[in-house]
């Protein structure tokens, strides 16, 4: 498969499918929820714009890189991809539904603070490995890096939001994995 535009379309319209159409299915309030960012302070201003051109970069560029066979490497980068999109979609859907008036805590929840972030790290990294690309690499590692101080402002917006509830949670379950 050496056709930029088809590897594209394979390894980002999956992800957009999930993120946007499934989420839909859920209804508005999923997809508000979804794309709600709680106020930011200081250098999270800065990851928040870092953020979205990353997220962006790591949509586009996929579109202008190949995905070529090689070898067992290719074959790992595939179960990689396939697990992270599964897990993601898990992810996607427990977000959906919301247990009560709390923070989110069942399911993948209950291993990971941050399940949709995570599945989506290791789905882009698995794009990485098919496309031994080190610029989208690079764009990963920095996404990750301002993904981690919104991260930071979620939380101090869940403290406020859920109090104790939220405080006996991050106790209980890591903020990555």
């Amino acid at each position: 498969m050496g056709c930029t535009f088809f590897t594209g379309i394979v390894l980002v319209i999956p992800i957009l499918l999930v993120r946007f159409l499934l989420l839909s299915a859920f209804g508005k309030d999923a997809l508000k929820r979804a794309a709600f960012f709680p106020p930011t302070e200081g250098i999270e201003k800065v990851a928040y714009l870092i953020n979205i051109l990353t997220s962006l970069a790591l949509l586009i560029v996929p579109f202008f890189l190949k995905f070529e066979y090689r070898g067992y490497i290719t074959i790992l980068g595939i179960c990689f991809l396939i697990l992270a999109f599964v897990l993601y979609i898990i992810s996607i859907i427990q977000f959906a539904k919301p247990d009560g008036s709390g923070p989110k805590t069942s399911g993948l929840y209950s291993i990971s603070r941050n399940p949709m972030y995570v599945s989506f790290f290791f789905y882009f990294a698995a794009c990485c490995i098919l496309t031994y690309s080190l610029i989208l690499f690079s764009i990963l590692a920095l996404f990750q890096v301002s993904v981690h101080f919104l991260i930071i402002s979620e939380e101090r917006w869940c403290l406020n939001q859920f109090g104790q509830p939220y405080i006996d949670y991050k106790e209980k379950v890591r903020r990555y994995i």
